[in-house]
């Protein structure tokens, strides 16, 4: 189900930024003109980012139709038109960068998810996005990873439990951590990241939901699930690439988190164009 308050903020936060008190370029356009644009990609995509521009345009101008020619999580292979938005002419430029920079961003990030899921094919792994998101579009752009096939990790610290290095030196050990940690009912899960098979054994010991096996090499991911017991679920990340994430995968891991699909982004080309006037 759609955030559609975690929507309404982004498109509020995009247009305080970009069009504060009012939009001055505008006011050089016929107030009463009609027009219809086309938005459009000059290169192969996977769709994401629909609610945000609809929103958008429901802030600006109710009157503005879109008339959309893909859906969210469409695969795009080769140039093609996204959108027709009719509405008034000031109020189609007013929308459009900030359309656009959604449209731009979140279809990138989808894209990419899809590239690496596509290499774990036929694999059990599940690829997992992370907290590496862009500060105030978190819900964003796990819902392009969404779209582009992965699956959401813990949205935030509020949900699940993620223990690390500074947590168990802070807590003594990884058992009393782990302990800690399982008696807090709010947690969706509890995770501990280890570094070595040693820590691996320890934490496997303390019984968590899941371990993040962090930097390992592929000789001691496959260590690893072959020595693992009591349905733990094991996660691989760190140093995750589109060159080895196959490999990693073969292991016979259950999730693979990957930072690079959200926070190092190509933004696909968009433009937005206007037609001729109605």
């Amino acid at each position: 189900m759609l955030n559609k308050a975690s929507i309404a903020q982004d498109v509020k936060r995009a247009l305080a930024e970009d069009v504060g008190t009012g939009d001055l370029s505008a006011l050089l356009l016929p107030k009463k003109s009609i027009r219809r644009a086309k938005l459009f990609s000059r290169e192969p995509m996977v769709v994401s980012g629909k609610p945000w521009v609809e929103q958008l345009c429901q802030e600006i101008d109710s009157c503005i139709q879109i008339q959309w020619q893909v859906q969210d999580k469409e695969v795009l292979d080769e140039p093609a038109t996204l959108a027709y938005i009719e509405g008034p002419v000031r109020s189609l430029l007013t929308v459009e960068r900030a359309a656009l920079n959604f449209i731009q961003t979140l279809s990138a990030v989808a894209t990419k998810t899809k590239a690496y899921v596509d290499r774990i094919k036929g694999t059990k792994a599940q690829l997992l996005d992370t907290r590496k998101t862009i500060p105030g579009l978190r819900y964003a752009q796990k819902y392009a990873v969404a779209c582009g096939g992965g699956s959401n990790h813990r949205m935030g610290l509020y949900d699940a439990i993620m223990i690390k290095e500074n947590h168990i030196k802070a807590a003594g050990s990884i058992a009393d951590a782990v302990k800690q940690a399982l008696s807090i009912k709010e947690a969706a899960f509890v995770e501990v990241e280890v570094e070595s098979i040693e820590e691996f054994t320890l934490a496997r010991q303390a019984k968590p939901h899941r371990v993040l096996l962090d930097n390992f090499s592929i000789a001691d991911l496959s260590q690893a699930v072959a020595c693992n017991e009591g349905g733990i679920l094991l996660e691989a990340s760190g140093g995750i690439t589109l060159e080895n994430i196959a490999e990693v995968a073969k292991t016979g891991v259950d999730f693979i988190s990957v930072g690079d699909i959200t926070k190092s982004l190509s933004a696909i080309d968009l433009s937005m164009l206007l037609e001729d006037e109605l």
